[in-house]
């Protein structure tokens, strides 16, 4: 039994030597392998089926007496029937001892298998047609006057005689005898338990804890060290890196654990190739090659399978974080499954951004994406950030258009119930006047070479001669320029787009009530110049409708004026479409706009204005700018100093492209009618008969820029002179100079200067402090100043 167990375990084959081992070989060993163990099988099953049978076969033929065989005898010779009947034994003549006697000695006897009445000779058959069961039947038989015992059968010894079965007798299990061993066991432990084990105090156990830690660190990192100064050879070590991914120690699993999932981060980033790794053909496998060529393929193929397999762990941490799932082992408690879970996943961020050419890639974004759906802030932002990032790395379009399929089948596979976040990833594609450029890539003629024919015929030999050197030349440079085809890059940008513009028609047309319809709005006002033509019509009806329902906020109907302006400024400009309704509602909402810090909605404000009237003035009346510019002149009175800025950086604007806009600088009205500031309808509330008496007040405003565009402005907004404004101010568009003078982080913008006091300030005004003081602006300070001063 030794010699077959020691066959039966074989040495398993090192990685390195499967490497060099041929795909064919090793299907051949297998084949043979899987041969010997069927025939080996089938011969078994044989020798079990001739056993079965021979023990059927003896069961079923028990001895008949002696009367019996003569009545059967009798039924089937009838010919013959007189003459037995002359031979037969006179029963009459016996004694009745003697004849009962061998009547039982008839029933007893099992041995006896032909039949004792008839006179044909024992030896009639020949030797070589006897049977099996024949044979089996010769062996004598035991009395079963014992009890039967339960028997096991084991393969039958095959000699001259025949096959010979084999049993054994079941062991009987002796109750007792196991008590007494379990007991004695159980001592032995108790004594065993009994020997004192070593205590530690709490220093002791901290020292021991930072020794057991210092050590796997400078095993990481001398590990590390190896691996990243000689890639090619140090492979093996790669794996014995990724091993302490199992760190079983309790007391320093968790931060060894982290620390190798770091490390083997680091080392792929490093040494992994600028290109992605094939698999190689079975033709070449075949081929020989040199020896460095064999090196590298190994190299490649170490790294392939260990990138795999560190992979897969950092998954099944996820996973089992997110499942609650503990291991049988119990190392790792379950508050600690979430600081590993979010090591993976900063791990895989890094990845997914860090090689976005390598292999596996896709299967990093099916992982990364749906935790952008996670309940974990910290994680669902470490996602976001990370696709955000290979967003706008990603210049030819392959790892964003697999994240926005990804992404497109998450929204849908969860019945649109996903975080906003999750479609607004979309605004950071770097996808911009895609179809525009693909028009005039077809309309510019595509440079050819000339044809041997075309030289031959219009060219000299020496000008074919230069010709041919010129050819050559533009095809090294065209070789070299290692950019990416624009048409490649135009097909996986149209495929990408198509993708969001199908996710966001789909909430447009089943979830309109779902929260993803900012984002979606969003979304449509930055692409909606790229949708086909033939949708315009159809979008805007649903734009508007979703406007009059009145079930959307006042930013979302903000996004759908932007989105309805955005389509009709691109290709629309050729639809005969007047968006009057739109004007209308962005004329009657502009008071709705927030006067507090939560000011967001002035930028979408802003863009709007920009699009309706920069980019459409020749489809604008003049009564509808001369509206536009008087309420928000009013609007500029009520907000904070960004807001005021941008909306009057706005009004500069529309003085300056329609050219009439000088009428509300005048007193005296123009025309027919009352000024009618109550009414929304821009077009009929009579704006040229008012006046923009605001910006005096906003020249007072005590924020300098404000009162720098209040002064423009009263003199006509002039571009030169000296009532033109700074180039610094002249050339911003409105929405950078919202920005720029933002009040969010609690800072003036321009700082205010300190101004000291020319006498000693009293002692009950001495909470006057120059701090507080600073807080003032220019107007305040000085009037401040000169109380102090007076008292």
């Amino acid at each position: 039994m030794r010699s077959e167990t020691r066959k039966n375990t074989k040495r398993v084959p090192s990685f390195r030597k499967l490497l060099r081992t041929s795909k064919i070989k090793l299907d051949n060993k297998l084949k043979n392998k899987q041969y010997k163990q069927q025939s080996a099988a089938k011969k078994y099953r044989k020798e079990q089926k001739k056993l079965r049978e021979a023990v059927r076969d003896a069961i079923s033929r028990k001895p008949f007496p002696l009367e019996e065989y003569k009545k059967k005898q009798v039924g089937k010779f009838g010919k013959r029937e007189e003459d037995e009947e002359e031979d037969a034994l006179p029963l009459d003549m016996m004694d009745e001892d003697d004849l009962k006697l061998m009547e039982d000695l008839a029933q007893k006897a099992s041995f006896l298998t032909r039949d004792l009445s008839s006179n044909e000779p024992v030896h009639v058959k020949k030797r070589k047609r006897e049977s099996v069961i024949d044979k089996y039947e010769k062996v004598p038989r035991r009395m079963q006057t014992e009890p039967e015992k339960e028997v096991i059968h084991l393969l039958p010894i095959k000699d001259k005689g025949g096959i010979i079965p084999q049993t054994v007798e079941k062991p009987v299990v002796n109750v007792a005898q196991d008590e007494e061993e379990d007991t004695e066991e159980m001592e032995e432990e108790e004594d065993f338990s009994e020997e004192p084990l070593p205590v530690f105090t709490p220093e002791e156990m901290a020292a021991q804890r930072r020794q057991k830690l210092q050590e796997r660190k400078m095993h990481i990192a001398a590990l590390a060290s190896a691996i990243l100064s000689e890639p090619d050879n140090n492979i093996k070590k790669l794996k014995e890196l990724r091993a302490m991914l199992m760190e079983q120690d309790p007391n320093v699993a968790v931060i060894v654990r982290k620390l190798v999932m770091v490390s083997l981060m680091e080392v792929f980033k490093d040494i992994v190739p600028s290109y992605k790794i094939r698999p190689l053909t079975e033709a070449e496998k075949a081929t020989k090659v040199k020896k460095e060529t064999q090196k590298l393929r190994e190299f490649e193929e170490g790294l392939v399978s260990q990138y795999k397999f560190y992979l897969e762990n950092l998954e099944q941490t996820i996973k089992d974080w997110k499942q609650r799932k503990l291991k049988k082992s119990n190392v790792i408690s379950l508050k600690a499954y979430k600081g590993l879970a979010e090591i993976a996943v900063k791990c895989l961020c890094e990845l997914l951004v860090a090689l976005p050419h390598f292999n596996f890639h896709n299967n990093i974004i099916v992982l990364i994406v749906p935790l952008m759906n996670d309940a974990s802030k910290m994680i669902s932002e470490l996602c976001f950030e990370a696709v955000k990032k290979l967003f706008k790395q990603d210049k030819l379009g392959y790892a964003s258009l697999g994240v926005v399929k990804v992404i497109s089948g998450l929204v849908r596979g969860r019945n649109y119930d996903v975080r906003p976040e999750v479609l607004k990833v979309f605004l950071h594609l770097r996808i911009k006047e895609v179809e525009l450029q693909k028009d005039s890539e077809d309309i510019a003629p595509k440079k050819k070479f000339m044809t041997y024919k075309e030289k031959r015929k219009n060219l000299s030999r020496m000008q074919r001669k230069w010709k041919k050197a010129e050819e050559k030349l533009e095809r090294e440079l065209l070789e070299a320029e290692a950019s990416e085809s624009k048409e490649k890059k135009l097909k996986l940008h149209t495929e990408t787009l198509n993708i969001v513009f199908v996710t966001y028609f789909r909430i447009l047309k089943k979830a309109q009530k779902s929260p993803l319809l900012p984002a979606v709005l969003e979304g449509l006002a930055k692409f909606a110049h790229l949708i086909n033509v033939e949708f315009f019509d159809d979008l805007l009806i649903v734009l508007h409708s979703l406007i009059a329902s009145g079930g959307l906020s006042y930013r979302e109907s903000l996004h759908c004026i932007l989105s309805a302006f955005h389509i009709l400024s691109g290709q629309g400009d050729v639809l005969n479409i007047d968006p009057m309704k739109f004007y209308t509602h962005l004329y009657k909402t502009l008071f709705s706009l927030h006067a507090g810090g939560t000011n967001g909605d002035t930028e979408i404000v802003l863009q709007c204005l920009d699009v309706m009237f920069a980019k459409r003035r020749k489809q604008v009346s003049q009564q509808r700018a001369l509206a536009f510019l008087k309420r928000l002149s009013t609007l500029a009175l009520h907000v904070l100093p960004n807001s005021s800025v941008g909306i009057l950086a706005t009004n500069r604007v529309l003085m300056q492209t329609f050219p009439k806009m000088d009428l509300l600088l005048d007193n005296e009205s123009q025309g027919s009618g009352v000024y009618l500031p109550e009414l929304d309808e821009p077009e009929h509330c009579n704006a040229q008969n008012t006046a923009l008496w605001e910006l005096h007040l906003l020249q007072r405003h005590y924020h300098p820029t404000v009162q720098k565009f209040a002064a423009h402005l009263i003199v006509g907004a002039p571009t030169e002179g000296s009532g033109a404004l700074s180039l610094d101010l002249s050339q911003r568009p409105a929405t950078e100079l919202f920005e720029a003078y933002s009040m969010r982080g609690m800072t003036f913008n321009p700082p205010v200067a300190s101004v000291t006091p020319r006498r000693k300030v009293p002692s009950h005004l001495s909470w006057f402090s120059a701090d507080f003081l600073s807080l003032f602006c220019n107007d305040e300070l000085m009037f401040v100043q000169k109380a102090v001063i007076r008292s």
